[in-house]
């Protein structure tokens, strides 16, 4: 007859740490790969809004982004938008300049395209529609989660480029023209890829979609 060994005190520690360090390890990898796991996604279809006309869908990778558009405040400079929008201009468009914790830009039509990406003159590219002026009379809080026009050095240079700030930056009133504000899904934006080193991103995130709710 065989005789049974059975482990001793220490053994068993030794294996329950070697389990527990695998279980650790599993988790920290799925949780590295999907960098999504904790995001809301938001169902603008299940979801009550007081001016649905004036509702932007951005869907990102880590989901939906419900931006409220401010036709009052800027109203060419929306107006500008939704036509974008609704010719689906920004789909596959590149976020390529992304600052950790203030802020993500995309919207470069001509040198951000998925495929087609021009690192050397990206951030540089238009709409082909030509720009329009500034709106910036209006007071304007632009607090986290606002949304603004790009533009150049000079005024009135604003074309289809914008940014989302992940910070409060109230000195950009008077500065760029606001055009809404991110009501839900702020957290996904903070999923997209940055750079420790540039403020422009090598291989980046995409927008997958933007549309207005109705059409």
């Amino acid at each position: 007859m065989i005789e049974k060994i059975k482990p001793s005190r220490s053994e068993k520690i030794i294996f329950s740490f070697v389990i527990i360090l695998a279980i650790f390890s599993f988790g920290s990898f799925f949780l590295i790969k999907n960098k999504c796991f904790f995001v809301k996604n938001y169902n603008p279809q299940k979801m009550i809004f007081n001016d649905p006309k004036n509702i932007a869908i951005l869907n990102i990778t880590c989901g939906n982004v419900i931006i409220k558009l401010y036709p009052d405040i800027s109203p060419e400079s929306v107006k500008r938008f939704k036509k974008l929008v609704r010719s689906n201009a920004y789909d596959d468009i590149a976020f390529h300049r992304v600052i950790k914790g203030t802020l993500v830009q995309a919207g470069d039509l001509e040198f951000g395209k998925k495929g087609s990406i021009d690192y050397g003159k990206i951030g540089t590219g238009k709409s082909g529609l030509g720009t329009i002026n500034s709106e910036i009379d209006t007071p304007f809080s632009f607090d986290r989660g606002s949304v603004g026009l790009v533009r150049a050095q000079n005024y009135n240079t604003e074309d289809s480029q914008f940014f989302i700030l992940l910070r409060d930056e109230p000195l950009y009133e008077s500065e760029y023209t606001p055009i809404g504000k991110v009501i839900y899904g702020l957290e996904a934006l903070e999923k997209i890829k940055y750079l420790d080193k540039s403020q422009y991103v090598l291989r980046p995130d995409f927008i997958n979609s933007l549309r207005m709710l109705i059409n």
